[in-house]
């Protein structure tokens, strides 16, 4: 088979694992397939400036971008929608009802445009590789070498926002962002992706990044909250399961000693007893070591 013809089996396959309703045992074979496929085509591919990409992340198929949506999606030559995994752009409505377009969305948008749209581009794919919506996670890699989702980052047009099922080079990414965020580049100079201070969360069902001092580190049976302020059934707190917190320590943060420290963490807030944030990994949560 030529290079073209084999993106398309890559495709095919992928849309077997995506929309058809086969069981667990026939997607592993499928999944297997491709992994074998994409492995013996590496050779083919154009190079990546960074040389961890292809270490911790596994390479899906080549093809070329047909249409950008908004600035964390894309969409192939053969159809297959692409969500840029790992980070989150500035949201555009897109007909959506009562969903107002986010501030700078249409600039997002129109940077990835100028960085794919029309190009050869390559995938990547770490954990999992397809959303509730069908898409495709996906890291995207340039012809020429960029890693879009740095690109995007490092010029301020997204926040990293990750999943427990999709971890892999997320610590890379924090760093690209506050790159960007500490010389107010994009989105970081609009006052709506502002950090926020724990006494002054929200609104609820947005996602924040929120900054403070653990004031106290308190569980049950099931949980482990961290309060910022006096009042708990009130003010800003982290919801974090009792369970977690072994394979949070294993990953260098040890949540039970947590009180007193300056913390950055990122979610969608909640509202359980005032505005609240459930973190389900560690990358949730930067230790800021003050100077």
């Amino acid at each position: 088979m030529q290079l073209k013809d084999t993106d398309r089996f890559f495709c095919a396959t992928l849309s077997i694992l995506a929309f058809h309703p086969v069981n667990w045992r026939q997607k592993f074979y499928y999944f297997f397939v491709v992994m074998v496929f994409s492995s013996c085509l590496a050779e083919k591919v154009f190079a990546v400036n960074h040389s961890f990409i292809p270490h911790q992340l596994v390479f899906l198929f080549s093809a070329t971008v047909r249409e950008v949506v908004d600035g964390d999606t894309i969409v192939l030559e053969e159809g297959q929608q692409v969500r840029l995994v790992g980070i989150q752009a500035p949201k555009l409505g897109l007909g959506r009802p009562n969903f107002m377009d986010w501030p700078k969305a249409n600039d997002a948008k129109d940077f990835l445009v100028q960085l794919t749209l029309g190009k050869k581009v390559k995938l990547y794919v770490g954990q999992q590789i397809v959303d509730h919506n069908r898409r495709l996670l996906a890291h995207v890699v340039t012809e020429d070498g960029r890693w879009v989702q740095e690109e995007m980052l490092l010029h301020g047009w997204g926040r990293v926002y990750s999943f427990p099922d999709n971890r892999r080079v997320v610590r890379e990414m924090l760093a690209m962002e506050k790159t960007a965020r500490a010389q107010h580049l994009g989105i970081w100079a609009d006052d709506y992706y502002a950090i926020q201070s724990p006494d002054k969360v929200g609104p609820v069902g947005s996602f924040q990044i929120v900054e403070g001092k653990v004031l106290t580190v308190a569980k049950n049976k099931e949980m482990v909250y961290l309060n910022f302020q006096e009042n708990w059934r009130t003010d800003f707190t982290v919801e974090i399961k009792l369970a977690s917190v072994a394979w949070f320590l294993s990953e260098g943060i040890d949540i039970m000693q947590l009180q007193g420290q300056t913390i950055s963490v990122r979610g969608w807030v909640e509202n359980k007893n005032g505005p609240m944030i459930e973190v389900t990994h560690p990358e949730q949560i930067e230790i800021i070591i003050l100077p």
